[in-house]
């Protein structure tokens, strides 16, 4: 019986250390390779396979979105499908999202069994007088709190997702606004070349007035000195052009040397109804909702903490050659602690959860009421300036310029006029520029209207 008995708890033990290590991973190192990984970022371009999926499946859910064709040059539109796919913002936003659903995925697991071994010996001479003891115990989740964590970590992985479209939408405005920003830096370099064309012609005419004596040598000066000054201004628009072009490029996440022919344009997005609102559709307040969720999540977890869980398992002891079998269970009592500092931190939480969506939504509706009155006086501004102060200017040149040639009229009074020419064209494409910044921006308020233009 004593042989018997003492095999028992060896092979109880060899039992427990299977369980022990049985379920455990092991580690297996991957250094980085920065080497590598420029290698595969400047093999990005438009045209790679993983865009060119994207958009089909795009294509595929929305009938309406135009048709993806990026070796004829690049559109704003294509751009922001290359943006979507190779973001480096939104890769990294894109793996905390799995970091999420991980979680989710192994939440509300029941602990491990805990082994306890107890190895004693009594002190006085007896002929056996060692006491071995063996406990695997497990705990019984009878409070419902791995359920509740279950619910929590799902929610936390949908809040995380939620997050990964506003990331995205954020993108989206932000390339929208750097594309439109670019096309005006190219119209205003368009314009000051077309102007500096313009004061060369008639530079030499007015040379050739100094040599007959009929113009000062001083007034004819002054049109040289504004031709250098406007090609001062041509080299800083060109560094400005190069500089958002590589900024595109950044938000589409392709390095400075990928092959590349951006379509410039002034309009971003098409106008947004004046009664849409941001309730359903803003991605912002769609994140904050699962986030307030996410606070209730935590708090029925800390309520259902409070309830005590049973911690039951079997027992084998050898005392005196004599094998004793039995089993061990506990539980807490919740009559002191009862996770009361949890529950009112959760409680708080959620408070600061609903404040956040609240006051997020009184933000987002103060801001589009502003945007829209600030675009109503812009677009006044621009239909004055485009129908009547640009034909004005140019009506004031082409009759200042003809008065010159015959020598009638002031070379001071054409330049003025070709400043005042120039100035009006800068301004309506300035005009243009912020009224489609605008719509951008009161767009991203109201967030997608199909949110198949989000990737999930």
């Amino acid at each position: 019986m004593k042989k018997s008995t003492r095999l028992f708890l060896p092979t109880t033990a060899t039992f427990q250390a299977l369980l022990l290590f049985g379920g455990c991973q092991t580690f297996q190192s991957e250094p980085l390779d920065l080497p590598a990984h420029a290698d595969v970022w400047r093999a990005q371009n438009p045209s790679s396979e993983k865009v060119s999926t994207f958009a089909k499946r795009l294509a595929d859910t929305s009938p309406d979105a135009p048709p993806f064709n990026p070796v004829n040059g690049l559109s704003l539109s294509e751009g922001e499908i290359v943006a979507l796919v190779f973001n480096p913002e939104l890769r990294v936003a894109r793996l905390r999202a799995g970091v999420a659903k991980a979680t989710a995925e192994h939440a509300g697991r029941w602990d491990d069994p805990e082994v306890s071994i107890d190895v004693l010996k009594i002190s006085q001479s007896v002929p056996e007088p060692w006491i071995l003891g063996s406990t695997i115990s497990v705990t019984l989740p009878l409070s419902g709190r791995l359920g509740a964590e279950k619910a929590r970590a799902e929610a936390a992985a949908h809040a995380e997702l939620d997050r990964v479209a506003e990331e995205e939408w954020k993108v989206l405005k932000d390339l929208r606004n750097t594309w439109v920003s670019w096309s005006a830096q190219r119209l205003r370099l368009e314009e000051t070349r077309e102007v500096v064309k313009a004061l060369e012609s008639i530079a030499k005419s007015t040379s050739q007035l100094v040599e007959q004596g009929e113009l000062l040598r001083t007034e004819s000066a002054l049109f040289t000195i504004e031709q250098t000054s406007r090609r001062a201004e041509i080299d800083r628009l060109t560094g400005e052009v190069a500089a958002q072009e590589q900024e595109i490029r950044s938000l589409m996440g392709l390095s400075p040397g990928a092959p590349l022919r951006l379509v410039s344009t002034l309009v971003a997005v098409d106008s947004a109804p004046d009664g849409e609102q941001p309730d359903k559709t803003n991605p912002t307040l769609a994140r904050l909702r699962s986030e307030y969720e996410v606070a209730e999540g935590v708090l029925l977890r800390e309520v259902r903490k409070q309830y005590p869980d049973l911690t039951i398992g079997p027992q084998a002891e050898e005392d005196q050659g004599q094998t004793r079998i039995g089993f061990v269970g506990a539980f807490p009592l919740p009559i002191l602690n009862s996770n009361k500092g949890g529950i009112a931190e959760a409680r708080a939480e959620r408070e600061v959860a609903r404040a956040a969506f609240e006051t997020e939504y009184e933000r987002i509706m103060g801001r589009l009421a502003t945007l829209r009155a600030r675009m109503n006086a812009m677009q006044a501004q621009r239909r004055t300036i485009d129908r009547t102060l640009v034909p004005l200017v140019d009506r004031q040149v082409a009759d200042a310029g003809r008065l010159v040639e015959m020598g009638e009229g002031s070379s001071l009074i054409l330049l003025e006029s070709l400043v005042r020419s120039h100035e009006a064209k800068l301004k309506l494409i300035d005009i243009q520029l912020q009224y489609s910044q605008g719509k951008n921006d009161l767009r991203f308020l109201l967030g997608p209207t199909n949110r198949n233009t989000i990737s999930r």
